[in-house]
């Protein structure tokens, strides 16, 4: 079978979690794969989506970027216990163990803070200890029993491109309702910069939909860095528009693949951008595009 994926070009590089948890699809040539990540890149700025999936440039792993994987894994953990054990106290006790372990499989993380690596990583932690704590304001994990926690879902749509990805949470209701839940461990996002995050969600909802055959009543996103939660009930309508939006975004890809022209969007994150350097729009230069046989 031959397939076009995200990971085609630079194949020898590392592959992500999405693409080393994907089954293979047989009998079917799919056109390409996309995770709400990857789809998110491509919108906001194509020459980054280039830089990420196509030139598999490495990024520094951040503070505020580690912090979301480690409570990420704590509350994914968390619920392992008993229902009677899932209290802020316990949460916060599971922090350092839980950081040991991922420091073991992701050595390079323990450098973060070398330079500074006490007092460095005591505050760091403590501050991961009060996003953790905010959770338990926001709902009751001893009342909660998720269906799935850090899924990995993937549905092949009818114009055969691959949507993959993680979920952090999902919940079934007794009469089968289905509540798709994210843990963000930022700030919501202000009036009129919802549609990022939502997008996100709608992504998740559409792949259940399409592998379940039911339309999730609830995406919630719970933002532990300012205790906000914002749900939103999605219908049919609205994931169907989600599948278009979807395929003209491949298509944007794949045009641009074959072009080679990946234009920046300069805007507010720049900033953050860990390739501003290379930028064309900051006075840089990206490196050749990479060849494939």
């Amino acid at each position: 079978m031959t397939t076009r994926t995200d990971a085609e070009v630079g194949a020898d590089r590392a592959s992500s979690p999405a693409e080393r948890r994907s089954t293979p699809v047989d009998g079917v040539e799919v056109v390409g794969a996309l995770s709400p990540s990857r789809a998110a890149d491509f919108l906001g700025c194509p020459l980054l989506y280039r830089f990420r999936t196509v030139d598999r440039l490495p990024e520094p792993r951040s503070p505020d970027a580690v912090r979301g994987t480690l409570v990420h894994k704590v509350l994914e953990e968390l619920f392992d216990l008993p229902a009677h054990d899932r209290t802020p106290e316990q949460a916060v006790a599971m922090l350092r163990p839980v950081w040991e372990r991922l420091v073991e499989t992701e050595p390079e993380l323990g450098e973060l803070f070398a330079a500074d690596a006490a007092s460095g990583f005591e505050g760091w932690l403590a501050e991961c200890s009060r996003v953790l704590s905010r959770y338990f304001t926001l709902e009751d994990p001893t009342r909660l029993e998720p269906h799935a926690r850090e899924e990995y879902v993937e549905t092949l749509l009818e114009s055969r491109l691959l949507l993959r990805g993680f979920v952090d949470r999902i919940d079934v209701a007794p009469d089968g309702a289905i509540r798709v839940v994210d843990y963000k461990t930022g700030r919501a996002p202000g009036e009129g910069f919802e549609g990022h995050a939502l997008f996100q969600m709608k992504f998740y909802a559409l792949v259940l939909w399409r592998t379940r055959g039911v339309v999730p009543a609830m995406l919630q996103l719970v933002y532990l860095g300012d205790g906000q939660v914002v749900r939103y009930e999605p219908d049919e309508q609205d994931l169907r528009g989600v599948e278009r939006k979807l395929e003209a975004l491949w298509r944007a890809i794949s045009a641009a693949h074959e072009s080679g022209d990946w234009r920046p969007n300069p805007g507010r994150l720049c900033g953050w951008c860990a390739h501003r350097a290379l930028c064309p729009s900051f006075g840089g230069t990206p490196p050749p595009l990479p060849t494939s046989d």
